[in-house]
């Protein structure tokens, strides 16, 4: 039973990284109608920008974690802007083609500007883990599962009860009726692409410290995000952000109790059995986003 314990403590801190995953990817798929293959290179991004702004240039851990977010949101905008404005109304095979060309661009450019060699990120925390009763968590595993339960609420709130919320909904459930009531596709699009794209660096800025920082991080990285939006449901949040825990859950308890080398195929396996008795996902609805 102690073993069970922290086995499903593992899960809760791991969780919620992959919800920011699930949750950054499904609002771009949703609103925007395309697959975000450069989602797992932003979260490598934001892994990168923390080591260089905490290892290279010395500033504090929790302002070089906001500034690494900060970035990211600027990154997802700047995409937007430069890949995809000018490709709105061509064919989904084209987007597609564009958007895999920014993934291999991005992962290529960490390539060159970081080297192969992974790059470690120091902490403020203690390397003494918490311990309570049968369980014990690292201390930065605690403090990156607290920011992203407030990333994952802040988000839902900012979807649910803003008037960029609104619109955002609006647009994913009838795109032209919400430019006629005089939304902005446009900005909309670039808001939305923003969002996602900080989320995702978010995840990666938590993980940084925790793990390494490696060019090829994220590409197991949008597998999990693709994972997680099939689990809960297109256009889900709260089906994204349930979909991240139980991903983990599977992970874990796989690693445990059958493998630690079939970790990453075991939530993949739980996918494929949740297709074939619910293809549209866990959590999916009609209409969604919120």
């Amino acid at each position: 039973m102690d073993e069970l314990l922290q086995h499903g403590l593992n899960a809760l801190m791991l969780g919620g990284i992959y919800a920011l995953l699930g949750i950054g990817l499904t609002l771009i798929f949703g609103i925007m109608r395309l697959v975000n293959f450069t989602h797992g290179e932003l979260y490598a991004f934001g892994a990168y920008m923390m080591y260089m702004l905490v290892m290279l240039l010395g500033l504090n851990f929790f302002a070089s974690l906001v500034l690494a977010v900060a970035l990211g949101v600027l990154l997802g905008a700047l995409l937007e802007i430069t890949l995809l404005r000018k490709l709105r109304g061509t064919d989904i095979d084209t987007t597609m083609l564009v958007l895999i060309g920014g993934w291999i661009v991005l992962q290529n450019a960490e390539q060159l500007l970081w080297t192969g060699v992974a790059k470690s990120i120091d902490s403020p925390f203690p390397s003494a883990p918490l311990v309570i009763g049968p369980v014990s968590v690292a201390w930065i595993r605690l403090f990156v599962f607290g920011v992203a339960i407030v990333l994952i609420a802040a988000s839902y709130a900012l979807i649910n009860h803003t008037k960029l919320g609104m619109a955002m909904r609006a647009t994913f459930q009838d795109r032209d009726t919400a430019a006629l009531m005089g939304i902005q596709i446009g900005t909309i699009n670039t808001a939305t692409f923003a969002l996602g794209s900080g989320l995702a660096a978010a995840a990666g800025a938590l993980l940084g410290p925790v793990f390494v920082a490696v060019p090829t991080m994220g590409d197991l990285a949008a597998m999990k995000a693709f994972a997680i939006v099939i689990l809960g449901g297109l256009g889900n949040i709260v089906g994204a952000t349930v979909g991240g825990f139980i991903l983990a859950l599977v992970e874990e308890l796989g690693a445990a109790y059958i493998s630690s080398g079939y970790r990453d195929a075991m939530g993949f396996l739980i996918i494929i059995l949740i297709l074939v008795f619910k293809p549209t996902g866990l959590f999916a609805q009609k209409e969604r986003i919120g």
